[in-house]
């Protein structure tokens, strides 16, 4: 049986990667299944365990990442966030292709593991654009939105060293140059 294909996505914080996320995910031609993370972060009132994350405790986190469980993790504002590896391989190993959305950081030990994975990095237009993102999506915590523009500033210092970076001015179009990358790397194992 032909093994499924990994797509990883990354990109800045509110850089649009999830609505090109939804837009692949949606696509019937690629058929992607959508790998969720575990987190050690607080579940959201409208998030559901097994959907959107995985929510376990600190303790089950660190016996994942000893047990080397995790195909990649990271850590930010205090909380983890990490690739469970079993349900990549199941998937891949039935032939299912995989959409993995992680930070940039974490490509690197996703294609050590696999490094048939296709990576993409989403750029903004510009540093101002996403730093007006970021101000309009997180308002008033100031914090949270030096943190961001922190980690997008090192993020984006890290772009060029995926072969695969989409610049967002629209995202239907960076989902269109994503797919059509996936589509020919597809075709080369049939």
């Amino acid at each position: 049986m032909k093994k499924g294909t990994v797509v990883v996505l990354s990109g800045a914080s509110s850089v649009g990667k999830a609505e090109i996320r939804d837009l692949l995910l949606k696509d019937d031609d690629l058929k992607l299944f959508y790998s969720i993370s575990e987190t050690t972060r607080p579940k959201k009132e409208d998030e559901v365990d097994g959907r959107d994350y995985y929510f376990v405790s600190h303790e089950a986190f660190a016996n994942s990442v000893k047990n080397k469980e995790l195909l990649e993790y990271t850590e930010f504002n205090g909380y983890y966030y990490g690739t469970p590896k079993a349900q990549i391989d199941y998937l891949v190993n039935l032939g299912k292709n995989v959409l993995i959305e992680v930070e940039a950081q974490g490509v690197g030990s996703i294609k050590l593991n696999m490094p048939e994975a296709i990576a993409f990095y989403v750029m903004p237009t510009s540093f101002e654009e996403l730093e007006k993102h970021i101000i309009d999506r997180y308002g008033d915590d100031e914090a949270s939105i030096q943190r961001r523009l922190n980690k997008a500033k090192m993020d984006m210092e890290i772009a060029p060293l995926f072969r695969n970076v989409v610049y967002n001015d629209d995202p239907e179009k960076a989902y269109q140059q994503i797919k059509t990358k996936v589509l020919k790397e597809m075709e080369k194992k049939d």
